[in-house]
């Protein structure tokens, strides 16, 4: 996961993603199914690894708490 701010992204690589390049390298197939896992869940990404999300004031602490459970489940 990469972030700045409020403002994040997952990449699924063996490496750290710190520019354009290595992020093509990533494995946008894993991302697809994390992304499906999480739609699945309730859990609304930007459909594209290349997409920022971000936290807001309008997330509640439930909303945060029911993202990390989708995760971690999407991710298992």
């Amino acid at each position: 996961m990469n972030r700045v701010g409020s403002m994040f992204t997952f990449f699924f690589s063996d490496k750290p993603v710190t520019e354009y390049e290595s992020a093509k390298r990533s494995d946008t197939a894993k991302f697809g199914k994390f992304w499906r896992a999480m739609l699945d869940q309730g859990v609304y990404l930007a459909p594209s690894q290349f997409e920022a999300a971000f936290l807001s004031a309008a997330h509640t602490d439930a909303d945060i708490a029911n993202t990390i459970t989708a995760a971690r489940a999407a991710l298992s």
